[in-house]
C-alpha cells in the first residue's frame, strides 16, 4: 500500500458515513509526504548524502506506483458507480484486472530495485518496507485519534455520537 492508497483510506475515515468522501487537498497531501520523508529518513538513519541520493529515486518510484493505483481506483469506481447491475463478465474483468494490477506493481518495483540499491546501503534499504508499514500504521492511528476527537467534540456540543460498526 502506498501513500495514495493510505490517503484514500484516511480521507474516507475522516468523513462521516454520509455522502461521498472528499479528496485530500494539495496542502494535506504535501503535509503527509513531508511527515513520511521525515519518518523514513529518521527510521533508516540516512545521512544527508544518502538522503540526497535516495529521495529523488524513491519519489519517482512512488509516483509511478501512485499513478497505477489511481487508475485502478478509477476502474473500480466506474464499475461501482454503474447504473447497471454487475455481470459475471464484470466480475471476471475485475478479478483479471487485479492480477494485471499486481503484476504491473511488481514490474515497477523491479524497475526501481537496482536504482534504490545504489542510493542506500543494503542494511538500510532492507529496512525500508517495514519502515513504510510503520509510517502507515502511525498515520492511520493519528487519523483515527483525530476522528474520535471530532466525535467527542460533537458529543460535547450535544450532537449524537455515530454508532460503531462491530
Amino acid at each position: 500500500m502506498t501513500i495514495m492508497a493510505l490517503l484514500t483510506v484516511g480521507a474516507a475515515m475522516a468523513q462521516p458515513n454520509e455522502g461521498p468522501r472528499k479528496p485530500l487537498t494539495a496542502e494535506q497531501r504535501e503535509k503527509v509526504e513531508a511527515m513520511k520523508a521525515a519518518f523514513l529518513t529518521t527510521k533508516l538513519d540516512m545521512t544527508s548524502e544518502e538522503s540526497t541520493q535516495f529521495w529523488p529515486v524513491y519519489n519517482q518510484y512512488q509516483k509511478e506506483l501512485n499513478d497505477l493505483r489511481e487508475n485502478r481506483f478509477k476502474d473500480f469506481k466506474e464499475l461501482r458507480d454503474s447504473d447497471q447491475p454487475l455481470t459475471d463478465k464484470d466480475y471476471e474483468k475485475r478479478f483479471d484486472g487485479e492480477l494485471t494490477f499486481r503484476q504491473a506493481e511488481l514490474d515497477i518495483m523491479k524497475k526501481y530495485h537496482p536504482q534504490l540499491k545504489k542510493t542506500l546501503p543494503m542494511k538500510k534499504l532492507a529496512k525500508l518496507p517495514r519502515a513504510e508499514e510503520e509510517f502507515k500504521r502511525e498515520l492511520l492511528n493519528k487519523m483515527r485519534d483525530r476522528q474520535e476527537g471530532q466525535h467527542q467534540e460533537g458529543q460535547r456540543l450535544g450532537a449524537p455520537r455515530p454508532m460503531k460498526n462491530r
